[in-house]
């Protein structure tokens, strides 16, 4: 060691510890990068040819570490600049705060020094607030000594309503208390006492009696208005303007509330009165008592529609005293008939909504309905020209919400229908009854049967139909729908009754109760013909955009009519059989061969029953018509086919045919109307006769073949026992024959056409009476 650093070393502190002592993290730092710097150098100068470039990555190096260390100087120097300025700002705050300090003490002993001189003030004070006190006692004291005798005075103008004086002695008196409540605010510098407002509330007692008085006396005023306008409107002018007085003056305190500033003077007592909205209240009252005075006196039943009426008349009237008398006795703002419209509309809504409420009638319902639709709309009430843009302002809305009217018109319906099926259920006893009188039914001015009970369905129901159509097509609509399905209730009673009816006479055909049975059923033909009409009427009426309004399946009465008027025709022929049915079993026999009986007495029942059935209505006449043509010529077959008569020879097969062609020119001559009508039907039936009559009268057995083809072919539902049976009664067919004819009919069988009616079909041929048979393969 050198001497010079012996000196140096011989000045350092002893205390002064090495920086790996000091800070561990800096040693191991150095070891790390030591580490990586071999590691880094043994990897590169592990060749030969990087040792050529030592300098150069000396020099990059020396660069490296020169820049690092230059930044780090930079951080640090940075770094104790900012340590130094927050020193120096410390050492700053430190001495301002032993500045303040020092103030402080210095004030707070300066407050202590100035506590005695403010307690000898508050007798000061004292003495001054009792100075103002007395001051304003003493300058009140005249007001003060009047209030009495000026209340006395004002309750006496009152009472003899000269309410503008009353109002303004009010005023005064008023004044006076609101100016001493200021006086006693001010001298007391804050709020009032308790003790203070109550002493000064009672001694002007008497200005809250006469206010309250005073308004009674006004309301009384604005509620007879409507009376006084047409008598005398002074008072009531006089009421508008102390409503407008008291109006200005509450704006005026308000608004001199709002723009004072700082001590802020409080409202009078009672203040703001807001007497013009009392104003249009108790007008709104006066409304509403006008109301009741007419809206509970015969309103119920058929009081309804004069209580409606008394109701238009008195709006009116009202109406007009408001326009022409009372509009003209206030500003214009009130808009003082926009007020009645409005008071009036709401009052009429509530009890209107009352009335609605009720069990009413169909005819109340109507009143209500017409009334509120038609009536208060029309120019006779608000739809006056000049109400219009009034009630445009004011937007009321409707009477009766659309809801409210739905349920009205429902109870409407519901009411009628109660009253029509009632009607229709006694209009069908009395059909029940007109059944069991021993006389023909009454006949229309065209000579057809008919009873009472058509007419009373059908003018019935039109009634009700035209009296809703008055309230709108909606509600007619509704009232069709419902004597629709009435309308089909009835006629399913009405056919079980005519079930009922046929029971009773085939049990007792022979009771004079059914004398006039088959007339009573044509009568019966004859109004489902008239009530399908009116049915057919009804439907016609009905909007289309009514179809799919209805959540019930549609009424169907025009099915129901049919089945009605089937159901009687079905009776008719049922009777018309029964007739004939004593002269049945004799025809087609050897007696009826040889003497033409009982064809003249099956004509005579025929030609009567026709004579009855031109006394029903078309087209039911013509289908009468065509069944008994049809019965007659199916009961005919049918007794042919019985084979009574079977023939021996050709001459009684000649005979044969020849009585049944005489037998369809007798049937012709009844039944001759009915060709010249256009409603024969396709196949008629009395060509059969002349056709089997062919058949039977044919000489040559072997031309069968050929005639029961074009038998077939007109008459397809002909089947092989009805030809066997013809066959039969010819009684000159081998088996041969036979055969091939009933093998020609079995391959030709064709299909019956569209629209074809049988006739074959309801005949059924009698069971063979042989023991047995021989097991041909025909049989088989």
């Amino acid at each position: 060691m050198s001497a010079g650093d012996q000196k140096n070393g011989g000045d350092k502190p002893e205390d002064t510890l090495p920086v790996a002592d000091v800070w561990p993290e800096v040693e191991r730092a150095e070891c790390l990068a030591r580490g990586a710097a071999l590691k880094w150098a043994s990897g590169v100068f592990c060749r030969p040819e990087n040792l050529e470039r030592l300098s150069q990555y000396r020099k990059r190096e020396s660069q490296r570490t020169a820049s690092i260390h230059s930044r780090l100087k930079s951080m640090v120097q940075s770094y104790l600049e900012g340590v130094g300025w927050g020193l120096e700002q410390l050492r700053e705050a430190r001495a301002e705060l032993k500045e303040v300090s020092h103030a402080l003490k210095k004030s707070g002993l300066e407050s202590n020094q100035n506590t005695e001189g403010v307690k000898s003030l508050e007798r000061l004070r004292e003495v001054s607030v009792n100075h103002r006190q007395l001051l304003a006692a003493v300058s009140n004291l005249p007001r003060l000594y009047s209030v009495r005798s000026m209340v006395l005075e004002t309750e006496r103008l009152v009472e003899s309503r000269r309410l503008l004086e009353a109002h303004a002695r009010l005023m005064d008196l008023e004044h006076w208390q609101d100016d001493i409540l200021w006086q006693l605010h001010g001298a007391a510098g804050s709020s009032l006492s308790a003790e203070d407002q109550e002493l000064v509330a009672k001694y002007f007692s008497g200005v809250g009696q006469l206010v309250d008085a005073l308004g009674k006396e006004l309301w009384a005023v604005v509620s007879s208005a409507l009376a006084l306008a047409r008598q005398n409107p002074t008072p009531f002018v006089s009421a508008v303007r102390i409503v407008e007085r008291e109006e200005a003056l509450d704006r005026a305190l308000l608004e001199e509330r709002g723009g004072t500033r700082g001590n802020i003077r409080p409202l009078p007592p009672g203040r703001p009165r807001c007497w013009r909205a009392c104003f249009f209240q108790v007008l709104e009252e006066a409304v509403s008592a006008r109301f009741r005075s007419v809206s509970y006196l015969h309103t119920r039943g058929p009081g309804l529609a004069g209580h409606l009426s008394a109701l238009q008349h008195g709006i009116m009237a009202d109406l007009a005293t408001v326009r022409h008398l009372l509009e003209h006795c206030v500003p214009p703002h009130y808009h003082l008939t926009g007020a009645y419209l409005r008071a009036s509309h709401h009052c009429l809504h509530a009890h209107l909504a009352q009335v609605s409420s009720w069990d009413l009638e169909s005819g109340e319902i109507f009143a209500v309905l017409n009334w509120v639709l038609h009536i208060y709309n029309s120019p006779d009430m608000m739809g006056d020209p000049e109400l219009v843009a009034e009630l445009e302002k004011q937007e009321l809305g409707p009477l009766i919400s659309t809801e409210g009217l739905d349920q009205l018109q429902n109870k409407y319906v519901q009411s009628v229908r109660k009253s029509v099926s009632e009607w229709m259920h006694k209009a069908l006893q009395v059909e029940l009854q007109d059944w069991q009188r021993d006389q023909e039914p009454d006949t229309d001015h065209e000579g057809f049967y008919q009873t009472s009970l058509p007419t009373i369905i059908t003018q019935m129901l039109e009634e009700n139909a035209r009296v809703a159509l008055m309230i709108g097509e909606s509600l007619r609509d509704q009232t069709i729908q419902m004597g629709l399905y009435e309308m089909e209730n009835l006629l399913n009673r009405f056919r079980e009754a005519l079930v009922e009816f046929g029971k009773e006479h085939r049990r007792d055909p022979s009771n004079n109760k059914n004398k006039f049975y088959l007339h009573y059923l044509l009568a019966s033909i004859s109004n489902c013909i008239i009530l399908k009409k009116s049915t057919e009427s009804l439907q016609q009426q009905q909007s289309s955009r009514s179809a799919g309004q209805f959540s019930r399946t549609p009424p169907n009465p025009l099915a129901a009519l049919d089945r009605a008027v089937r159901r009687a025709c079905r009776l008719v022929m049922d009777k018309l059989l029964l007739d004939l049915q004593p002269f049945l079993p004799g025809l087609l026999t050897r007696p009826w061969l040889v003497q033409g009986d009982p064809t003249p007495k099956l004509c005579c029942v025929l030609e009567r029953h026709l004579e009855l059935y031109s006394r029903v209505r078309p087209p039911c006449q013509q289908r009468l018509q065509e069944e008994a043509q049809w019965l007659m010529v199916v009961e005919y077959v049918r007794a042919l086919m019985q084979k009574r008569l079977v023939c021996r020879s050709a001459e009684e097969r000649k005979q044969l045919a020849q009585q049944m062609i005489q037998d369809d020119q007798q049937f012709r001559e009844i039944l001759h109307g009915l060709e010249g009508e256009g409603s024969v039907p396709e196949v008629n039936p009395l060509a059969l006769l002349p056709v089997l009559a062919d058949f039977i009268r044919l000489k040559d057995p072997g031309m069968l073949t050929l005639e029961v083809s074009g038998l077939a072919t007109k008459y397809p539902d002909i089947s092989e026992e009805h030809v066997s049976v013809l066959l039969d009664i010819r009684g000159d067919v081998s088996r041969d024959i036979r055969g091939a004819v009933l093998d020609l009919l079995e391959q030709s069988a064709p299909p019956l056409p569209a629209g074809y009616r049988p006739i074959f079909t309801d005949i059924l041929v009698p069971p063979s009476t042989m023991a047995f048979c021989l097991p041909t393969a025909k049989c088989a």
